[in-house]
């Protein structure tokens, strides 16, 4: 039975090259993950064998991609499509490809975006939270939505830092790295993105475009849990949507397990959301395929043979097109 995971992350030395500073050392601790993030060959498939995952979908780790100008990300993120469509047409059995978007230039990102599928084979986009401070409700970015939804690919809404006035009113004062780590993976990715997720529900872009898919890691940025008592306030208070923000869950929102490898999260998900909408991830390389592959094999306990086959590799080839793919 195949194994597919969606979150999985890459660099190139273009990347580096055109979002570090000259002067930026990298620490020693993140050595090893740099190299893995910039293998898409044989190491990185030799750990995938380890832990008997099959099929990664790659996405660029696009820390400080937000900090160029327009024309930079535009010129930068066509490099990285063209560089990830050479590694997926060498191992074309194992990756395939998610594009890497210049946000700042809607109009330009919808066009890379059809480039990408239609010419370089990707199964969709990877978006890292706000650009330049806006969330993507904001009209200026529907002509990249139009595009996924024309090509019936889906938008994965990945988290990024927070914007420079989040962080200095909710993560500053802290001591340590502990700032900053609560902004990020420690509590505020997963708070952003599910509240930007939220935002793009009952901003009424899926009633405006009710074949989009949209996908979010970390079964489901603590959605789940929440669902029941956001879906009630807001959708009371936007009675101009077509239903309600929980059933936009079963039309147009999938969750991977990306980083999230405990049951209980995984359950409630699996009660609010269901099954036909979730989707094993890793998180590769900041969560390694060993620990991916051990949570996956706990959920035996929970999952019937036919519900398990969705999770690791139905889901993501009905949502992603793979099965003729692969």
């Amino acid at each position: 039975m195949r194994t597919i995971t969606l979150e999985e992350h890459f660099l190139t030395k273009s990347f580096l090259r055109a979002t570090q500073r000259s002067d930026e050392k990298t620490p020693p601790q993140l050595a090893e993950l740099q190299s893995k993030l910039l293998d898409v060959g044989a190491c990185r498939i030799a750990d995938m064998d380890k832990s008997a995952i099959d099929f990664q979908v790659l996405s660029l780790a696009a820390m400080g991609f937000d900090s160029l100008d327009a024309d930079a990300a535009t010129s930068l993120a066509r490099d990285v499509n063209d560089e990830l469509a050479e590694a997926v047409r060498t191992h074309p059995a194992r990756f395939g490809g998610f594009a890497t978007l210049g946000m700042k230039d809607p109009l330009t990102a919808a066009k890379e975006l059809e480039r990408c599928v239609t010419q370089l084979g990707f199964r969709g986009a990877l978006i890292n939270g706000t650009t330049g401070g806006l969330f993507l409700d904001d009209t200026r970015f529907l002509p990249v939505f139009e595009a996924a939804t024309h090509l019936g690919v889906p938008i994965y809404l990945h988290p990024a830092p927070p914007p420079q006035p989040v962080r200095e009113a909710y993560y500053s004062g802290l001591p340590g790295d502990l700032g900053f780590l609560l902004s990020i993976a420690g509590w505020g990715w997963h708070a952003e993105t599910g509240l930007h997720t939220l935002r793009l529900i009952v901003s009424g872009l899926f009633d405006r475009l009710p074949a989009l898919q949209l996908i979010i890691g970390h079964v489901g940025e603590g959605l789940p849990y929440a669902l029941a008592r956001s879906s009630g306030i807001l959708s009371h208070a936007a009675p101009q949507l077509r239903q309600t923000v929980a059933e936009y869950f079963k039309s147009n929102i999938h969750c991977t397990t990306s980083g999230y490898f405990t049951l209980p999260p995984f359950r409630c998900a699996l009660e609010v959301v269901g099954i036909d909408r979730l989707l094993f991830s890793v998180d590769y390389p900041y969560s390694p395929n060993t620990r991916g592959r051990s949570f996956l094999d706990s959920l035996r306990q929970i999952l019937d043979a036919d519900d398990f086959a969705k999770l690791i590799h139905r889901n993501a080839d009905d949502l992603l097109g793979l099965r003729a793919a692969v």
